[in-house]
């Protein structure tokens, strides 16, 4: 792993030696004391990251944003589930109109965005086309990513930076 490092012009990869020795060093210390030398569990993995960097179990579990946001697991988003992901983003506002029709207009202008192919819903490759074309549609429905705190202290400590681990 180390000979792959990015100062490795043969064969680089994203990191620097540091980088790979401090999460080397990150793993050990998550797999002392476990049922398996060198093994870490995924519930412990899970809970670490939580712990340590606020990344959910919808992250860990599902892999990607479309399947957090995909709540019926069905391969698609529907109207029905944007509207349930984006009903918590509009301040309530005293007026006479609905509520739920500024939440309703969302819903149609995050559906002009994703739905590539027009069938009324979105599935995993409208999803990867709309983000391909804008990167800020992939958390256009709600976070499901860690946030900037988070990626600033595992960038530290994979640095050497911190002394957390």
């Amino acid at each position: 792993m180390l000979k792959n490092h990015r100062g490795d012009s043969d064969r680089p990869c994203r990191f620097t030696a540091r980088e790979i020795t401090s999460l080397l060093d990150i793993f050990m210390k998550f797999t002392q004391g476990g049922g398996h030398k060198h093994r870490l569990e995924r519930v412990r993995f899970r809970d670490e990251l939580h712990k340590s960097f606020q990344i959910t179990d919808d992250f860990l579990m599902d892999r990607n944003c479309f399947q957090v946001y995909d709540l019926n697991s069905d391969g698609y988003i529907s109207r029905e589930e944007m509207f349930h992901l984006l009903k918590s983003t509009l301040v309530k506002q005293s007026t006479e109109e609905d509520p739920d029709e500024g939440v309703k207009d969302l819903v149609e202008t995050a559906l002009k965005k994703l739905d590539c192919d027009h069938d009324g819903r979105v599935s995993f490759p409208d999803f990867q086309q709309a983000v391909r074309q804008d990167t800020l549609m992939l958390e256009c429905l709600g976070n499901c990513l860690p946030n900037q705190v988070a990626k600033k202290e595992f960038l530290e400590i994979i640095r050497g930076e911190t002394n957390k681990y």
